[in-house]
């Protein structure tokens, strides 16, 4: 199954290593500093021009995770985990 992240982009639930809120979890230095790092490992993709509410850590095989910034919220993005619609 998959999860939709927006903008057309999907990622299988079984690579997902977690789904962060980005306004409460952004103020916290150790979070700045690794989705600086991703970013400037070129890890980032951003899914949307809109405001970003929330990030999801993909795991990738024997790579770092990619960091998917998502204009959807962590809750709604938890909603579509709860019911999927892509199988």
């Amino acid at each position: 199954m998959f999860l939709h992240l927006g903008q057309s982009v999907l990622v299988p639930y079984s690579r997902i290593l977690g789904i962060f809120d980005l306004d409460n979890s952004s103020w916290a230095f150790k979070t700045r500093e690794f989705l600086e790092r991703a970013e400037q490992e070129g890890r980032v993709i951003s899914v949307s021009d809109d405001l970003p509410r929330s990030f999801v850590l993909v795991g990738r095989e024997k790579e770092p995770p990619l960091v998917y910034i998502s204009q959807l919220s962590s809750a709604a993005l938890l909603r579509r985990t709860e019911h999927p619609s892509f199988e």
